[in-house]
């Protein structure tokens, strides 16, 4: 009998045993697999995640690159945001803008040169105008936005090179856009109000714009009223011929406001949606052949067919987050207190600040960093 309840006893502690180690291994496996669903839900929230990054987009001209660092050195310094810039140009350019970055404070930022291929504007750009900087291939980098090699943003904020950040560029990138808008920009009808760069400008031109203004109005049969007064502020006359078809087809009044393309957030996936760069082309296209804006007071063939494209189609930037026409004149200048408070000045126009003459050029020295190599300086009396 006591030979048997040891035999019992060790069956029991045996079984036990057994119990614990089918109990162990069981809430391993449910360890591990509960592991790899915590794995899993990590991986999926990284690729669910918004952009960590704040992708910012500028050219870089070989002629201008010492612009297009004091955008870049503007934007870097004036945010804790991690800012991702993409430096488009073309190959001549590659490795004067790699010396500029790598040996100058720009060291420190996050980027990564794209070659833009200036074939895919052959039969689109006609080589008249006014200005022929403006027909620079690089002008036309922000039509294409999708298709450069960049990674998989929600949204991007293209700057033009002769633009100074003086906030914060994250809040112009967190910009909340209205539901089918594919890009954000400043209307001209949200100039300050103290605006006064218009009169400065010269007389001769002001008088021609005026004519075309008249024309425009009886070709297109509005009213002139209010006339003179609208053309202190940029308006579609000033862009599109009037006097063709397919541009009064448009529907578009001559003395609507327009907006400026230089300072703009994109929503990528909404741009490809509506197919935004087949529409540019289109009216690139047709500019080439039939001379509907090239020959416009306002000069340029790039802004006229964005003008077109996103008509009425935008979500208004804040007026401070684009304080521009800081290039239209070298004589007429903004108040201090205007200055104070924009977040973005932009020198759009003839009168550059790495140029002479120019106005508010301190702003812009402030953030120019001297191109060690010595290829770019800025004119100075």
């Amino acid at each position: 009998m006591a030979l048997l309840r040891k035999i019992n006893r060790g069956l029991f502690i045996l079984l036990i045993l057994v119990a614990l180690y089918v109990l162990l291994n069981k809430t391993r496996s449910q360890m591990a697999k509960f592991s790899e669903l915590k794995k899993d839900e990590i991986e999926a929230g990284v690729e669910d995640k918004p952009d960590r990054d704040v992708p910012v987009l500028i050219c870089a001209s070989e002629e201008r690159i010492g612009a297009s660092m004091a955008t870049i050195n503007s934007v870097f310094s004036n945010t804790q945001a991690n800012v991702f810039f993409y430096i488009v140009t073309l190959r001549d350019a590659i490795r004067n803008i790699r010396e500029y970055i790598d040996n100058t404070k720009l060291r420190k930022i996050k980027y990564r040169i794209l070659e833009f291929n200036p074939m895919v504007l052959k039969g689109k750009v006609n080589p008249d105008s006014s200005r022929p900087e403006l027909l620079h291939p690089l002008n036309f980098v922000r039509f294409y936005l999708p298709l450069l090699d960049i990674e998989n943003h929600e949204r991007i904020v293209y700057l033009d090179d002769d633009v100074i950040v003086q906030g914060d560029i994250q809040e112009l990138y967190h910009i909340k856009l209205k539901a089918g808008h594919a890009a954000a920009f400043a209307s001209d009808c949200d100039l300050p109000q103290t605006h006064e760069m218009v009169r400065s400008v010269g007389m001769q031109v002001y008088i021609f714009v005026c004519v075309l203004y008249i024309y425009a109005c009886i070709s297109h049969g509005v009213s002139m009223y209010p006339s003179f007064e609208r053309l202190q502020q940029t308006t579609y006359m000033g862009f599109l011929d009037y006097r063709k078809e397919a541009v009064r087809e448009l529907g578009i009044n001559p003395s609507e406001c327009t907006f400026n393309p230089g300072v703009f957030v994109a929503d990528v996936a909404e741009w490809k949606k509506q197919e935004i760069t087949k529409q540019l082309e289109i009216w690139m296209t047709r500019n080439f052949r039939e001379k509907l804006y090239s020959s416009a007071v306002a000069g340029g063939v790039a802004s006229p067919a964005m003008l077109i494209v996103f008509h009425n189609r935008y979500t208004t930037i804040d007026p401070l987050w684009h304080v521009r026409h800081l290039g239209w004149s070298p004589d007429a200048q903004y108040p201090e207190s205007v200055l104070q408070e924009a977040q973005l000045l932009h020198w759009n126009g003839n009168f550059k600040p790495w140029e002479y003459p120019c106005v508010h050029l301190e702003r812009w020295e402030k953030w120019f960093i001297p191109d060690p190599t010595g290829r770019f300086s800025p004119i100075r009396p």
